[in-house]
């Protein structure tokens, strides 16, 4: 079994998403939006490294996967989505954490199959691909994404390196 820590990085929130995968399947364990409040900045970077921090010593995930920066048209809003990044992965790092990235079109077309989908597609399919029945908060949808993202990778990895020996 593999523990994957999803990371969807952001200033304001960052979605937090642990699932388990064995034998190809994939389990919600859980998820959750860390709201960095209205302090100075680097007061909410700490917010995020701390909060991961404290998530990866309650949860123990063997891997972390973060989606990676989407660059808009505002350069300042990337720039403080890399320092939010930067501060998840620090924390992911710190606490002895492989760390994979992910960009955003490769996690939704792993979960709805469409690199273009929506956050309602990916909430809606996260929700079925996990049996989440409540309704899930976007920012941490996007995070289970992440991690199931990451899953498949590495199942398919698995899977390879399976046939691999068969051909050797």
């Amino acid at each position: 079994m593999t523990r994957i820590l999803g990371i969807d990085p952001g200033s304001v929130i960052t979605g937090i998403g642990i699932v388990d995968s064995r034998s190809g399947q994939v389990v919600h364990v859980h998820h959750q939006a860390i709201k960095t409040g209205s302090g100075s900045f680097p007061e909410r970077l700490k917010v995020i490294f701390e909060e991961i921090s404290g998530i990866i010593h309650t949860h123990q995930p063997d891997t972390v996967a973060v989606e990676s920066v989407f660059v808009s048209k505002n350069a300042d809003s990337a720039l403080k989505l890399g320092q939010a990044r930067g501060a998840a992965i620090c924390a992911a790092v710190a606490m002895n954490r492989d760390v994979a990235e992910y960009t955003p079109r490769h996690v939704k077309q792993a979960i709805v199959g469409r690199g273009s989908a929506e956050k309602q597609q990916i909430q809606h399919m996260i929700g079925l691909l996990l049996s989440i029945k409540d309704a899930i908060q976007s920012d941490a949808a996007d995070a289970l994404g992440v991690a199931v993202c990451h899953a498949h990778h590495l199942q398919t990895g698995e899977k390879m390196a399976r046939n691999a020996r068969g051909w050797a």
